[in-house]
């Protein structure tokens, strides 16, 4: 069993995920049957954490948007889940089309603060509620690379790690997508979110006293 293995259901980092999902099942509860617009999605994250069977008993449809078909998954049950190709910064949908619009760990890749304030605004402008999480800046293991402290590294550092190292579930890159990757991958710090959603309360995720991860969800 990999520590690190999303696809595996037992594996350590899907535990986690399931823990930090029942804030999410509690808002589906409430609001089901219902309508799920999951920006940056994959259909292996709401199989994991809540099981095709849990999603059909309350009615859960769930749109998986997302810049690329690559990732959100293939021969999935059209009676839970639809894909769609979009930018999560310039939704396709009239306001409120959805009960619950859903974002895991999407945010710090959108790009910059500008895009990152579209993405916010364009989550809360489609849904009646909203959900999302992205992982700490300050948490001594980046997310995304498993490299310690990585986030904190000077650029030309990171851009050297990509071309010469395996980072998480990156493979050895090329020193375009090297630099790319580098730009794309920016971790918000508390300040920063809360920024983002004024009045909202951030929710933290501890993993040995230490914050993870950051969550905020509520009404739009």
């Amino acid at each position: 069993m990999s520590l690190f293995d999303y696809a595996d259901p037992a594996s350590f980092v899907s535990r986690l995920r399931r823990r930090r999902s029942a804030h999410l099942r509690i808002i589906i509860e409430q609001i089901y049957p219902c309508r799920i617009l999951d920006v940056g999605g994959e259909a292996q994250y709401w199989i994991n954490a809540f099981g095709v069977g849990w999603l059909r008993e309350r009615l859960v449809h769930v749109t998986l948007l997302n810049h690329t078909t690559e990732y959100v998954g293939a021969d999935l049950d059209p009676s839970v889940f639809c894909v769609v190709v979009a930018d999560g910064c310039a939704l396709p949908y009239p306001a409120r089309s959805f009960d619950l619009v859903h974002s895991n760990s999407v945010i710090e890749h959108v790009g910059c603060r500008v895009r990152r304030i579209a993405f916010v605004r364009e989550l809360r402008r489609v849904g009646r509620w909203f959900y999302l999480q992205t992982p700490a800046r300050c948490f001594p293991l980046e997310a995304h690379t498993r490299f310690p402290l990585f986030q904190y590294l000077p650029s030309a550092a990171r851009v050297w790690l990509f071309q010469h190292c395996r980072l998480g579930t990156y493979p050895k890159l090329s020193a375009e997508r090297a630099r790319a990757f580098d730009q794309e991958l920016q971790l918000l710090t508390a300040r920063e979110l809360a920024g983002l959603f004024p009045a909202v309360t951030i929710r933290r995720e501890r993993l040995c006293g230490l914050t993870k991860s950051y969550m905020v969800y509520g009404v739009c």
